[in-house]
């Protein structure tokens, strides 16, 4: 299938020819579905804390911090914003083709609304300074224009990280900002080091650089802390090859082949790579202003806490099942540890095999417990598109707490349909990361992730149409395999910026 011009492309990109075998093995099988056997809710799956446990987890995530461990924020931000301003580029694109403002603003409401509420955006003001330097009115036109090109402000090209999101006194932030002032409250270590770490688009990582460099003294004054920011990109080698309709190899008209950006499934790599005790992570578009940021400090630190708190004694059995010899350990003991795996970590076993021998039974729970551990929070879900808790079938027959996102389940089927329409939780990309065994080992997490929950798209190119694959999804299908605990966390901790008109939104005004 493969020319030797093909091969030596995949080795000047990273990728593995075998892996890129595999992908075109999947455009032409297909992903199976996931199998939820049931929408995980409250008492079922997802836990609800009550205030004390509430002050407690605080308090216990509090001590273990200042004990020494090491904590990092891991925050995806290479997307363009391009996708805020789509209607906005329709407007644009309607004008110069020869409409009037009227009729552009009569024909698209979210244009509508965005010129009638310039003023209350952060970036207004220098948006109209960018205009009246160039000696341009105020109109339509001239301010799409200088919004969302490079002859003003070019927010149509720029990541969402460095586009200003909230007004202060004096002075305007954008969500890179916002994600440091966050890490100052919550993800600061003994020493009052606050590491964060971004992964963004080559193009952009020196305007990242640039805005920390204008910006950090000013922060760690305010906040006493000392930021250690990271940035990273995704990896050529995380790319998934193209096909045409037939399932072969999509060529470019040089003859080469075409890969594409495998998702966010592809940054698995770039957290594999940090080195932390404890990982947040949250996207770059879920920020707030200071006036409602304590809802976030809070529940940011009850997660890290019931992880901590879960991962003591999860470290415990490690160690007693790791350390002793299968015929040593006792049955009560193991009996223990099965009723933690089952009620704690909610990994039920396969229903159809029995352990009756000690040693498969202990094989089993070594396993089942050497895994990395997260806690997700879950928000009721109010309408918003994407994934939720369930719980689903795994390949070797257990049933699991998974964030499925709708494709993965099968609509055609009416009971997984049933199962999808009665989800009462959304996964608002709220997650805590345990990275490390009981012995302070980093576990490689590519071993942990299910290569099945890729999904498949079609797209375009020259004209022509091709299948595009996307990588297991970083919080779904790249973490199938990990210890899962769903906590449910209140609505006011969601707040993404999805379109431009997000931002008029009371919560960022």
């Amino acid at each position: 299938m493969f020319t030797v011009q093909d091969k030596a492309q995949m080795t000047t990109r990273g990728n593995d020819p075998e892996e890129v075998l595999k992908q075109i093995g999947y455009f032409r099988s297909g992903f199976p579905f996931l199998p939820v056997v049931e929408a995980a809710s409250p008492g079922n799956g997802i836990f609800t804390p009550g205030h004390d446990e509430i002050d407690q987890l605080k308090c216990f995530y509090a001590e273990k911090c200042a004990s020494g461990i090491s904590v990092m924020k891991f925050v995806p931000a290479s997307g363009a914003a391009s996708r805020m301003f789509k209607a906005l580029f329709t407007a644009l694109d309607d004008l110069k083709s020869g409409k009037t403002e009227e009729e552009v603003l009569a024909g698209n409401k979210d244009a509508r609304e965005f010129y009638s509420r310039i003023s209350d955006f952060a970036f207004a003001g220098d948006l109209k300074s960018a205009l009246a330097s160039a000696g341009q009115p105020e109109t339509l036109r001239t301010l799409l224009e200088f919004l969302l090109t490079s002859a003003g402000l070019n927010y149509g090209s720029l990541p969402k990280g460095l586009l200003l999101f909230h007004r202060y006194a004096g002075h305007c932030r954008t969500p890179f900002e916002e994600h440091l002032v966050e890490g100052a409250r919550y993800a600061r270590d003994a020493a009052n080091v606050v590491k964060l770490h971004f992964t963004v688009s080559p193009e952009h990582e020196s305007g990242f650089r640039d805005l920390l460099a204008r910006i950090r003294e000013a922060y760690e004054a305010e906040f006493g802390v000392t930021f250690d920011v990271g940035f990273s990109h995704q990896k050529p080698s995380t790319d998934t090859i193209a096909v045409d309709m037939n399932n072969e190899p999509f060529r470019e008209n040089d003859g080469s082949l075409l890969f594409r950006p495998g998702g966010h499934g592809a940054l698995l790599e770039n957290l594999n790579d940090l080195d932390a005790d404890l990982v947040f992570i949250k996207n770059i578009d879920n920020v707030v202003p200071d006036t409602l940021k304590e809802p976030t400090f809070t529940w940011k630190m009850v997660l890290a806490g019931m992880l901590l708190r879960v991962q003591e004694q999860l470290f415990r059995y490690q160690k007693e099942l790791n350390e002793k010899y299968s015929h040593s350990i006792e049955s009560g003991f193991l009996a223990e540890v099965a009723s933690f795996l089952e009620n704690t970590l909610h990994t039920r076993p396969d229903r159809n095999h029995y352990y009756t021998e000690k040693e498969e039974l202990v094989e089993y729970l070594r396993q089942k417990l050497n895994r990395p551990l997260r806690v997700c929070g879950m928000v009721r879900n109010l309408g918003e598109p994407g994934g939720g808790p369930f719980w689903a079938m795994n390949q070797d027959g257990t049933v699991s707490l998974q964030i499925a996102e709708s494709v993965q389940i099968d609509q055609h089927h009416p009971v997984q349909a049933a199962i999808a329409r009665n989800a009462t939780h959304f996964n608002p990309v709220d997650l805590v990361c345990g990275l490390r065994n009981y012995k302070g080992e980093k576990y490689d997490l590519m071993a942990f992730r299910d290569p099945q929950t890729g999904f498949i798209s079609h797209k375009s190119k020259d004209g022509r149409d091709l299948k595009a694959q996307e990588l297991p999804g970083l919080w779904n299908g790249a973490m199938s395999d990990w210890n899962t605990l769903f906590v449910e966390v209140p609505v006011e901790t969601f707040n993404p910026v999805k379109t431009v008109n997000d931002l008029l939104r009371e919560q960022h005004q």
